[in-house]
């Protein structure tokens, strides 16, 4: 009985022991459950991770191997922001110093001279000479420097201008070289250095960048990414000094002054050429070609800086592969075109009827009446044909495309950045006119021509900006295969069968955005319209064309020094918005 009892008795005894563990379990179960939940989250944030980078993500199993691959990639990483940092700081040091220095030049050019401004230029041009010839020479020419090239980087428009306004400022320091030895009698020799050094530098420099801007270097990076700081750097204080040095003109005008004293015999103590025809051709010739230098410097800061931004990029296999886009073709256009070169044939008349009146010595008022009244009837057209296209934009159903693209980013900031120039320039002109006499027929039209460039820049700027990231037609039926897990393309039993996809999916993507066809048409009318606008409204300014600068009524109320230096920075600038706005508008009208 007793045995019986205690068995009786430790059956309850071990009851409570049996009935606890299953109490405990469900912890475990749990905490096993959220490690297991937690991994494929952990996985994909290396996945997410690794796509952003563009660097293979670790393996998922987290072996020693794989971990110290991931660390090595990370210690990469951080080496390439390490070196993007000294190279920017580099170049904030050599804007800053030079800045120092034209600056001191404007404010006390008895202590810091002109010439002490070129002299710094000149050793910075040299050394930038000696980098850019080590990046061709060496660099590019070792095993594995440059295995990758951006498609997107340095499009033919880019290069084209690059050549063009290249051509133009040696032209420029040509011209200059040939005045200053017209006036050899009375000026200084070593003068004849600068220009020659800058003709070299600048040759050298087009042809590197137009062979070299869309490599992405893998070897030397800190060096080389140091270089094209430094070049960007010595490109941007030309751009300045440019911006800033009006002792050309005022010399130029000082011996028109004189010359026209000399014919009414009054005695004068100007140094005068000794040839006043060559003479005449190579002040002509400097003037004209004065905006062009200011341009190609801003374009080779452009062009320099998406070079930095490419140095140490790997990109993935899809992205090298990239398709390439469709040739330019006025497929379905008419009303566009036409449109557009009625604007460009209207724009050639009154650029050749300002011309030759400008040639004369003084400009008749009609000139410039003609010359607003041609802006004030294009510039609402394109302002209209932005908003509408804008609107269209919103209406579509292509998608975003939200892939990281350094060149579509810099032609954003660099679309925005070139707006303020002519912005800045109508702003100080609204501010000028309604100070003085906003009653006159010229004043007002220039107020009016103001307000509306305002306005077109700001249509503009959003139409192109969104037309750049809606996904191209042509590239999303590739783009969304290319998007398909690796394990899916695995499982297929041949490429018969990829081939059959992609034929499914081609004809699924025509049928999806077959009803969009009237949309797309429209946007390319637009799209050309403004291409042939913009191209006119850029070769006015560019070639000669400067009616801020020769009407007198800012100059009067700002004064020559403040003016000149208001019309030199946004003139430039509008020029190059131009020319950009030109090659962002082709981009949407292939995309559409």
């Amino acid at each position: 009985m007793d045995g019986q009892r205690c068995t009786v008795g430790g059956q309850p005894a071990a009851m409570p022991s049996q009935a606890s563990a299953p109490a405990d379990t469900p912890p475990m179960a749990s905490l096993e459950a959220q490690e297991t939940e937690a991994t494929p989250v952990k996985e994909d944030q290396m996945d997410l991770e690794a796509k952003e980078t563009g660097y293979p993500g670790p393996a998922r199993q987290q072996s020693w191997l794989g971990r110290h691959w991931f660390l090595l990639l990370r210690r990469d990483r951080q080496a390439q922001k390490a070196g993007q940092l000294f190279s920017g700081l580099l170049a904030l040091n050599v804007v800053f110093l030079g800045g120092a220095f034209i600056g001191s030049m404007i404010f006390n050019n008895v202590s810091i001279t002109l010439g002490d401004v070129w002299i710094l230029l000149a050793a910075l041009k040299a050394l930038s000479l000696l980098w850019l010839l080590y990046y061709t020479v060496g660099t590019t020419r070792r095993p594995h420097a440059v295995l990758h090239r951006d498609p997107h980087a340095g499009p033919v428009w880019v290069r084209g201008s690059l050549v063009l306004f290249g051509s133009c400022t040696i032209c420029l320091n040509v011209f200059r070289i040939g005045y200053d030895v017209s006036h050899s009698h009375c000026k200084s020799q070593v003068e004849l250095v600068f220009p020659a050094i800058e003709i070299v530098f600048m040759g050298f420099q087009t042809w590197v960048l137009w062979k070299h801007c869309k490599d992405c270097v893998q070897i030397q990076t800190n060096l080389t990414r140091c270089g094209l700081m430094l070049t960007l750097a010595t490109n941007l204080l030309l751009w300045v000094l440019a911006v800033t040095n009006d002792s050309m003109h005022q010399e130029i005008e000082a011996e028109l002054n004189a010359i026209m004293e000399k014919f009414s015999g009054n005695g004068t103590n100007t140094c005068l050429c000794l040839n006043g025809t060559v003479c005449e051709v190579f002040r002509k010739g400097y003037l004209m070609l004065y905006p062009f230098s200011t341009e190609y410097c801003l374009i080779c800061c452009a062009v320099l800086f998406v070079m930095w931004k490419n140095v140490g990029r790997r990109l993935a296999a899809h992205v090298g592969a990239h398709p390439s886009s469709p040739p330019f073709r006025l497929h379905g256009a008419i009303f566009g075109p036409l449109l557009g070169l009625l604007v460009l044939v209207a724009g050639m008349c009154v650029f050749v009827l300002f011309q030759i009146e400008a040639s004369g010595p003084n400009i008749a008022r009609q000139y410039f009446t003609l010359y607003y009244a041609f802006y004030v009837a294009v510039l609402p057209a394109m302002s209209l044909a932005c908003l509408a296209g804008t609107a269209i934009h919103g209406l579509e159903e292509r998608e975003l495309d939200t892939l990281k693209n350094p060149t579509r980013s810099l032609d954003v900031v660099l679309l925005m950045g070139a707006a303020l120039g002519q912005m800045g320039i109508a702003y100080f002109s609204i501010v000028a006119i309604v100070a003085t006499h906003p009653s006159e027929l010229l004043n007002q039209l220039i107020l009016a021509y103001s307000l509306l460039l305002i306005l077109q820049h700001i249509s503009q700027n959003l139409f192109i900006i969104e037309g750049l990231h809606r996904r191209p037609l042509w590239e999303a039926a590739p783009r969304g295969l290319a998007e398909k897990p690796e394990a899916e393309h695995s499982r297929r039993g041949s490429l018969l069968e990829l081939g059959q996809d992609l034929r499914r999916a081609s004809l699924a993507y025509i049928h999806s955005y077959s009803h969009l066809n009237w949309r797309r048409r429209i946007l390319k009318e637009i799209s050309l319209f403004l291409i042939l606008c913009n191209i006119t409204l850029w070769m006015m300014p560019a070639f000669g064309i400067h009616p801020e600068f020769e009407n007198g009524l800012e100059k009067e109320f700002y004064g020559y020094r403040t003016w000149f230096t208001i019309v030199n920075f946004g003139l430039p600038l509008g020029v190059f918005y131009r020319m950009h706005s030109v090659g962002g508008l082709v981009e949407v009208y292939l995309g559409a």
